[in-house]
């Protein structure tokens, strides 16, 4: 029997693995483009955006569409990482 890694609790809760899982396959999102397809409040969705940015998963860039506030969302190289071992680690408690 092989043994199990452990998860990163950083990337297990919900709304931050799917946050995660958009970002992997897109350049860059905005926050209202995350918003709709997690189906997150805006107060959830910037509080675990700024965990996986206070923990370098994510890099988030503040500026203005027009005189809207507009804030963009970008994996970082240590995100995609953490993603991909988290994905593997997954995949150990299946197989």
């Amino acid at each position: 029997m092989k043994g199990f890694s452990p998860l990163d609790p950083l990337l297990h809760s919900q709304l931050r693995l799917a946050v995660m899982s958009l970002l992997i396959s897109l350049e860059s999102a905005d926050f209202t483009f995350i918003k709709e397809k997690t189906g997150a409040t805006a107060g959830n969705l910037s509080v675990q955006i700024d965990k996986l940015s206070t923990a370098g998963y994510i890099e988030v860039t503040k500026s203005f569409k027009g005189k809207k506030p507009l804030t963009t969302c970008k994996i970082t190289k240590d995100g995609i990482s953490a993603f991909e071992n988290y994905v593997q680690a997954l995949k150990n408690y299946i197989e």
